[in-house]
């Protein structure tokens, strides 16, 4: 099996990591699904920089931290190309245009007292990343489905996802399953086998700071969202519930409104729903909330990619870590099945939206243009499509 280590940084990597994740930061739309599959549409097929089990094994580590996985997928793929410096260099960059388009949002906002309209572009961009991510689920499927049981745990994965199932417990469980079905036979008391899933709902206490309806602090924001980047797992929705819980119920910063239109910002605009947070420390402290906000909740990231990204090589030599990944990873995919289903519904809703995922799906197949060409095209066929209808 391959490993996740890599050669050393070849020269002029760090400006490829800087060019790639700038690019990437100003076409993901989507969510992390579509993030990680225009990261491999760019890292494994087009630069070849990473093979799909090197890419995979990536992933399942992403998801099993806290954070957001697309911006860890970043994180991880420019320290394998680029060592500490392209570790800092492809995270910042993948969330910096981000954070500059949700603050434009974030000053019209406060200045206009409403969210400018991108849906037109948006309208046409959705069905081209769904095309985008079943391109990369029916790469990342073959590599991580090594036999028919982990392509039978893999559909399992997808239909408890789709029932409402735990991502964490799903991923976990998928890892321990594997874990312990080939290394049945080294198992020191086959009864002990039988080991705990961690539960289905995931609890969250408010803390920290005290709660107050004082005025907001620069120390207070940064120690808020330093603890939900540092303990959050899951979707823009789960975020939702840690804001909700934090600015509107604890600190009585924020209204529930204030909330879900910062939230709301986050989704639509490109790269990680988590600028969410540049939204929120606008409202609350300005230019220098924006800032401190940004940074608290994606540092524990790069912290706990820098941790877990040495550690890698070593897991996939051990016969049991190896099987626990190999698990993991095939769940990943099966989780990103499931997404993409939840994702096709609210992109496919007609049939022009239909004919523009399909015309992208033939241009990824067949004629292998790139991803971030075709996003722009979307969006142009989005607006066209709108004037077309005199909308």
């Amino acid at each position: 099996m391959s490993t996740t280590s890599s050669s050393s940084p070849q020269p002029g990597s760090l400006r490829e990591v800087a060019l790639l994740f700038l690019k990437l930061g100003c076409i993901a739309f989507g969510g992390p699904a579509a993030h990680i599959a225009l990261m491999r549409s760019e890292v494994v097929q087009r630069r070849r920089w990473l093979t799909d089990e090197q890419f995979l094994d990536m992933l399942g580590a992403a998801n099993l931290i806290p954070g957001p996985s697309s911006t860890e997928m970043a994180i991880f793929i420019g320290c394998t190309r680029a060592g500490a410096a392209g570790l800092v260099l492809a995270g910042t960059l993948f969330i910096l245009p981000a954070m500059l388009i949700v603050l434009a949002f974030a000053w019209a906002y406060v200045h206009y007292g409403s969210i400018p309209q991108v849906g037109l572009a948006l309208y046409g961009v959705k069905p081209v990343i769904i095309a985008v991510v079943l391109q990369a689920l029916w790469g990342l499927s073959r590599t991580a489905a090594k036999t028919w049981q982990l392509a039978v745990l893999g559909a399992t994965v997808f239909a408890l996802y789709l029932a409402g199932a735990n991502v964490i417990a799903l991923l976990i469980g998928s890892g321990l399953l594997v874990l312990i079905a080939l290394n049945w036979s080294r198992l020191p008391f086959r009864q002990a086998a039988m080991l705990a899933i961690p539960a289905a709902g995931t609890s969250y206490q408010a803390g920290v700071l005290p709660a107050t309806a004082a005025g907001v602090s620069l120390a207070g924001l940064g120690l808020t969202f330093l603890k939900i980047g540092a303990v959050l797992f899951g979707s823009g929705y789960v975020l939702l519930a840690f804001l909700q819980a934090d600015f509107v119920e604890r600190l009585h910063w924020l209204t529930e409104k204030q909330i879900l239109d910062a939230v709301a910002v986050g989704q639509f605009t490109p790269g990680p729903v988590f600028t969410t947070a540049t939204f929120i420390g606008y409202l609350l402290a300005g230019i220098p909330g924006a800032i401190v906000s940004t940074v608290a909740i994606f540092l524990p990231g790069f912290v706990f990619v820098a941790i877990v990204y040495r550690l890698l090589p070593r897991l996939r030599r051990s016969p049991w870590t190896s099987a626990f990944l190999d698990g993991v990873n095939i769940g990943a995919v099966g989780l990103m099945a499931g997404v993409t289903v939840q994702l096709g519904r609210a992109s496919i809703v007609d049939w022009p939206s239909a004919a523009i995922g399909l015309a992208a799906a033939v241009a990824l197949l067949r004629f292998r243009i790139n991803s971030a060409w075709l996003v722009l095209a979307g969006g142009l066929a989005g607006v066209a499509t709108a004037a077309l209808h005199g909308t």
